[in-house]
Formats: C-alpha cells, structure tokens, sequence
C-alpha cells in the first residue's frame, strides 16, 4: 500500500507529453531560467535544490537538464556517495556546509543529507527516535540556511513499486545505461515498502514554510522536466520579485520543532562579575611551572595524534587581553604539523557570499589535529551586534546556530574548549599605553582598539550575555582572569592538558 504523502501524486495518473507540447513548452521555460539565473547573479542570496527519492525517478537527468539549459559556470552540482577519509575526520555535516553555493549562485545535491537516514530506517538500523534526532539536526540546518536568505528548493521524485520495476528493467537492457543499476537497486526495490514508509515520515517532518518539498511523479520523463523546472524558474522569479514563494506542493502536517531563540540574555547574570582577578604568579613560580605544562602539553598532544582525536580551540576576550601571548605559549610546545592557528578578522568577500558560519565549518581540523581560532564565530555576537554589523534578528539567531554548531563539533568526538582572557577597563588602558611605546609592539594598536574601548559597557553587556547564553555542560567557557599575564598563560595550558588527560584517560577505558 502506498505511503499517505503518495497518494494524491499516484491518483493523478499523469500523461506523458507529446515530444511537440513539450518543446513548445520547454523553450518559453528555458528562456525564463536563463533571465532569472542572470537576475540571481546580481542578488543576494543562493539557491539551494535538493532532489531525493527512488532509485530511477528521474533525478540525475533532471539535474542534467538544468545544467544543460542553464549556464553551467554559475551552478554547483554535488552528488554524495559514502563518506570519503577526509570527510569521515570531521563532523558529518561538514561536506554539505564546505560544497554550499555561495550568493547569486545555484546549487543542486544529489543524494545529500536525507539519503543516510532514508537508508538507515528503511533497513532497520536506526529506530524511529533515532530518525526523528536525524531529522531534527536536517530541519536545523536548512533553517539556519533560510533564517540567512537561502532559497531552498526540494523535490521527492516518486514511483509506484510497478513503474519503478518497470523503469530499473528498461535502465538494466539499455546498451547505454545498464552501468547505472546495481544489486543495491534491487535490494532496495525489495524493500519499497519500508522506504515508503520512511520516506514518507521524512518529508512530513521536514516540510516547512521555508524548505517546502514538491513530490513529484517520476514515471515520464518529459512531464517531470517541465514540472521541476518550473517550480525552480517559478521560484526563482518570486523570491527576486519580492513575493512570496509559490506552492510547492506538499505541507508538513508536523514539522520539527524550531528551538527557541535566545536573545540578549538575563541582564542579572553577569559572569565577567565573578573573575577573580586577585592571582599573581610571580616570574620563578612561573617560570617553574610553564616548563613543566609545555612538557605534559607536548606528550598529551603526541598522544592526541596518535589515537586521531581532534581538538578545536576558542580564544576571545578583550584587546590586549593576552589571546596573543597565550596562544604563542601553548604552540610553542606543539609539534608544528599538528596544529594551525586562524587569526579572525573581517570576512573577505568569498567569506561574505556565504553563511557567517561557513568559514568556520572549512577549518574543522581532521583527525588528531589542533585548530586554535584566535576570535571565532562568536564575533557574531560581539562585534557585530555592538557595531551593528549583524541586525539584531541576525545576533539573536546566532545563539542556537552557534549551539547547533558546537554540538555538531563535540558529537563527531571532537574536543571543544572556549577560554575568555578576562582584564578590566584599567589594566586595558595600561596595556595600550606601553604599546605606544615600544617599538616592537606599536604596530599592535590601532585607532579600531581605542574605538572599541570608547564601547567598553557595550562590548561588556554583549560578552555577558554570550557566556550566559553559550557555557553549555558540553562547551562551557573558561573564564581566565588576565590582569596578570603569567597566571592566565599558566591557567590556559593547566585547562587545556588536564582536558586532554581526561580525553585520553576515557578513550583508554572505551
């Protein structure tokens, strides 16, 4: 019995198209989609089409037909098979975030992030709780996508359990396309029924408002072109205009869950309030115990590598709040190959046409490596909600995304530290003066830093509600207090190596 969410496409019993009807058709369409792809070219956003569904209902060759009507130099096309070495060292969404197009440029997946949870329900490896956590992480992504502007485009290509016998038969005797079936499109027609199924439960869960999906029928080929195609060039068309999408077809009757946003938190929780900013170490004591750390930093992180575990590194905190001097400490006792430092600064123009979170997922380090963010993603929620480069819509989002983010890093087994080096407004002062004055140091301070410094109790304000609404049990925050340098250099690496002896100590008893 066919799935619910296929009746109403089965019921239509749909009639190929003459070769005539459709090139009378299909030329006024390929006129329209050439126009919206040059006007897609000029704005600012992507255009995100997904095609999924059953083996031989058409989804490659309506993918070919795009790229062969529209100018292929402004689309990316992506097809996913299993998880090649590199992408397996990093979290799973990883792949789709480092292949998503930029703005003004369209592009089409082909078996993405649906494709492993439809095959793991449908032969009965994962539950259906298990399914609907896939589904949620999916519904998350896509709306982090839209929330940025991204059209998001999906089409489900059906088949009866008959025409999809029928349609892998004539694949199979075809001199030119029996390569394209295999036993694993048998095995899975075998189990039509539990793909139905899941298939079914996918699209009813993750159908929204924002990233709707059009079901449609596969069985003629002529048909399913021009129905696909002009949902796109239909699409197209609104979202340039200004209008509201057109109906795409199918509406989740119970889709996920959004998370609630978190905006600029209680104002009554102040972390920075609590640093203890009292602890001196003195030059001996120091000396003494950096010796000691940068030894036990270095066998940790060997060990590290050895067993593959990953490691990502958050640095923020004021200007001249030491980010600098405690990373140039902690590196110093790494072997060079294993670790890379990224300095953030203002996106550049590729950064621009994209997600703010993309630039970050890029630089997720493989297996056993080390990537230090001197500021991060968390600028997002600083400088750009204090200078008013981030709307105040776009700043509030980013408390979920950042926390979707970092639960994506810490469930592949990555380990996730997030230090603030914390001084107060006086010691700032003091510090800016003396680079003035030294020559080596003086290029080090610029007129942004006294800008910056002008907005104290904003960036404070904003740093408060981060840390409140950002220190998770997964990735809480280390607030180090940094007025004097040696102690928040020595508590930085004291943090990070009894994280990693933790790390390994549990790998060892797995």
């Amino acid at each position: 019995m066919s799935a619910r969410v296929f009746e109403e496409v089965e019921r239509e019993r749909v009639r190929e198209l003459s070769k005539a009807a459709f090139e009378e058709q299909a030329t006024a369409l390929r006129v329209s989609l050439v126009e919206s792809q040059r006007a897609l070219a000029k704005a600012d956003f992507p255009v995100v089409v997904l095609f999924a569904g059953v083996d031989g209902g058409g989804k490659g060759e309506t993918v070919n037909l795009l790229t062969e009507w529209l100018d292929p130099r402004r689309i990316v096309t992506h097809a996913y098979d299993r998880l090649t070495e590199e992408e397996g060292q990093r979290p799973e969404f990883w792949r789709y975030w480092r292949d998503l197009p930029p703005r003004g440029r369209l592009g089409l997946f082909l078996s993405s992030w649906y494709s492993a949870p439809l095959l793991d329900r449908a032969y009965g490896r994962i539950g259906p709780s298990a399914l609907d956590r896939k589904l949620e992480r999916i519904a998350a992504f896509e709306r982090t996508l839209a929330d940025d502007g991204a059209l998001i485009l999906k089409f489900w290509m059906h088949l009866d359990k008959k025409a999809q016998q029928q349609r892998l038969e004539a694949l199979q005797k075809h001199p030119r396309d029996h390569w394209r079936i295999s036993q694993w499109d048998w095995r899975n027609w075998h189990r039509y029924d539990h793909f139905n199924e899941a298939a079914e439960h996918i699209i009813t869960r993750t159908s929204t408002a924002e990233a709707p999906w059009l079901v449609v029928d596969g069985r003629h080929a002529r048909y399913r072109s021009l129905r696909v195609l002009g949902m796109v060039n239909r699409a197209l068309e609104a979202r340039l205009a200004g209008l509201p999408p057109p109906d795409a077809g199918f509406r989740a009757r119970a889709p996920v869950a959004s998370p609630a946003v978190i905006g600029a938190t209680v104002r009554e929780v102040k972390p920075l309030a609590t640093i203890d900013q009292t602890k001196i170490v003195g030059r001996k004591a120091y000396d003494k115990s950096m010796a000691r750390l940068r030894a036990d930093l270095y066998w940790l992180a060997a060990q590290n590598l050895l067993h593959g575990l990953s490691v990502v590194l958050v640095f923020e905190g004021w200007d001249a709040g030491g980010k600098g001097g405690a990373i140039r400490r902690m590196v110093s006792a790494l072997d060079a190959r294993s670790y890379r430092v990224h300095q953030v600064s203002a996106p550049s123009d590729e950064e621009r046409a994209h997600h703010y979170l993309w630039r970050f997922w890029r630089r997720m380090p493989q297996a056993g490596q080390i990537a230090v963010f001197d500021r991060s993603w968390y600028g997002r929620l600083l400088v750009e909600r204090v200078e008013s480069f981030a709307t105040e819509a776009e700043w509030r989002r980013a408390y979920a995304e950042i926390r979707d983010f970092e639960e994506q890093i810490i469930g592949h087994g990555t380990l996730l530290m997030k230090f603030w080096l914390h001084i107060d407004k006086d010691e700032q002062e003091r510090r800016f003066l003396a680079r003035k004055e030294n020559p080596y140091k003086s290029w080090k301070l610029t007129e942004e830093d006294w800008r910056n410094r002008a907005k104290w109790e904003a960036y404070e304000d904003a740093a408060n509600d981060m840390i409140a609404g950002t220190s998770t049990r997964e990735a809480p925050w280390t607030l180090v207090p940094g007025n004097n340098k040696r102690h928040a250099r020595l508590e930085v690496l004291r943090t990070l190596c009894a994280a990693l002896q933790s790390r390994l100590t549990q790998r060892a008893a797995e």
